[in-house]
């Protein structure tokens, strides 16, 4: 079951397609206008989680950085291995670029401990947290973290492990801003994903830096 809180693959390709032609810096997702001209955008908010390393993960672990966010469960027998696909074709062209980071959150940490992530992490062929973070937190933090990262996740009886949830794919600049939602599933969004992603790299500040292959 794909469709989660209204968040399809349909309502991803159309929040794609409003993004910034290639001339254009990409969009900021979200932001209310408090006066003609003045534009507060949402920030990803404060957060502590553990990865599969056992390691504190906070904003401060992207400090600087442009990541990927997604969210999944080992044991997802549905979209999750189709999504982790597509994650790493985008982690394998950048995982030799410290400008760009990845976090995938656990929407089972009952089941999903810290063995189970760094398991799932090394089947992926993820040997360490330093650049791809799997992370879990109580399930009320990922809930939440997930809604501000625009991925439907939801509870439901009927569902493995009794939850459902979407396959969106987070991009998000060193201010915490979404700068991209991309649906993980299809490799048309994940190629647009490929393609912003360099374009939001330039916007970096010029330092010392690995080239993505």
């Amino acid at each position: 079951m794909r469709t989660v809180l209204g968040l399809s693959a349909a309502s991803l390709l159309l929040l794609s397609a409003c993004q910034s032609t290639p001339d254009k810096p990409l969009p900021i997702y979200g932001g209310e206008e408090i006066a003609p001209g003045d534009t507060v955008y949402p920030r990803i908010p404060d957060y502590t989680l553990l990865n599969q390393d056992r390691q504190t993960v906070t904003p401060a672990t992207f400090a600087g950085k442009v990541y990927v966010s997604d969210f999944f469960f080992a044991t997802c027998p549905d979209i999750c291995p189709v999504m982790q696909t597509q994650m790493l074709r985008v982690y394998e062209k950048y995982k030799d670029d410290p400008r760009v980071g990845f976090i995938s959150h656990t929407i089972d940490p009952s089941h999903d401990s810290i063995p189970v992530l760094r398991d799932y992490a090394q089947r992926l062929g993820v040997p360490t947290a330093r650049q791809w973070h799997f992370v879990t937190a109580p399930r009320d933090t990922i809930f939440h973290l997930a809604r501000i990262y625009m991925a439907g996740v939801q509870l439901h009886p009927d569902a493995p492990r009794g939850v459902l949830h979407s396959g969106a794919f987070a991009l998000v600049d060193p201010q915490r801003h979404i700068r991209g939602v991309y649906d993980g599933t299809v490799p048309d969004q994940v190629d647009k994903l490929l393609a912003d992603l360099p374009r939001l790299l330039a916007e970096l500040p010029e330092a010392p830096a690995a080239a993505a292959k």
